[in-house]
């Protein structure tokens, strides 16, 4: 089943998100659910709270990214209970965007590598380094689980310039090609 996206706005996306265990009720279904959400809005990864869930759950497949990054080629994972246990490497520029803030992409500092501790979804565990477009996209939904959206990392100035597309996105202005959620107007923190 196809999920609603949660739109920048509203408060689920500024939840910093739970761990689960294994008996997660219906966990099976979320997880399909949430696979066939991300390609279906045509998305490189997706977090729990994007889909009105604060779990500590989100997909990623980087093969999009394959042919100017060879390294993202087949790379599909999905990560729960996910913590970073360390970033590093150069700090490096990338344009990104958000399904939760459609039609604002911006470029985002991140660090170019990570070292990252997580569940894999038949509940194997791993920790795992990753560096280059693979640790931004893992970073970027990261960020999701910690009540974090890419635009948080943009200077204020950026961000104020911004103001006008972020309100009307919390506001319900927009008409984006997926179904989404909109916060109710009384709930709006920007």
């Amino acid at each position: 089943m196809i999920l609603p996206i949660v739109a920048y706005g509203h408060p689920t996306l500024r939840k910093k998100s739970v761990d689960i265990d294994k008996d997660m009720p219906d966990f099976k279904k979320f997880m399909e659910d949430l696979w066939e959400t991300m390609y279906e809005t045509d998305g490189v990864g997706l977090a729990a709270p994007q889909v009105n869930r604060n779990i500590r759950v989100f997909v990623i497949d980087a093969d999009p990214f394959k042919e100017k990054y060879p390294e993202s080629a087949g790379i599909q994972k999905a990560f729960i209970n996910a913590q970073i246990i360390e970033r590093s490497g150069e700090e490096v520029y990338h344009n990104e965007g958000c399904l939760s803030v459609p039609a604002i992409h911006e470029d985002i500092l991140r660090e170019s590598k990570i070292k990252i501790h997580y569940f894999d979804e038949e509940w194997n565990e791993h920790e795992d380094e990753f560096e280059g477009i693979l640790a931004r996209v893992i970073q970027h939904e990261y960020d999701h689980l910690e009540g974090v959206l890419f635009v948080d990392h943009l200077p204020g100035i950026r961000k104020m310039m911004l103001r006008n597309k972020l309100n009307d996105i919390a506001k319900a202005k927009i008409s984006p090609p997926y179904r989404m959620i909109f916060a109710p107007s009384k709930n709006i923190k920007l």
